[in-house]
């Protein structure tokens, strides 16, 4: 299990993945409804994913997400 603290995270996990199951971005946009060239960007800039956009992503990728309180309990802030 991965931990996730900034968003910048995300993007590199979901290429990973897609890169793994030697998916194109032409490949998984098509499965979601984007063009490449936004797949492309997500990637490189996750914090203009939407919620629905992240939720596909992690289907088509075979990825889930969990929620959980951080150990130290401290809000951070690097958004």
């Amino acid at each position: 299990m991965r931990t996730i603290t900034t968003s910048s995270q995300v993007g590199a996990i979901l290429s990973a993945q897609r890169r793994q199951l030697k998916l194109s971005q032409a490949d998984v946009a098509a499965r979601i409804g984007l063009s490449q060239n936004r797949l492309s960007v997500l990637e490189s800039n996750p914090a203009t994913l939407t919620t629905k956009q992240l939720l596909a992503l992690l289907n088509v990728l075979g990825l889930e997400m969990t929620l959980a309180p951080r150990a130290d309990r401290s809000p951070k802030s690097e958004w």
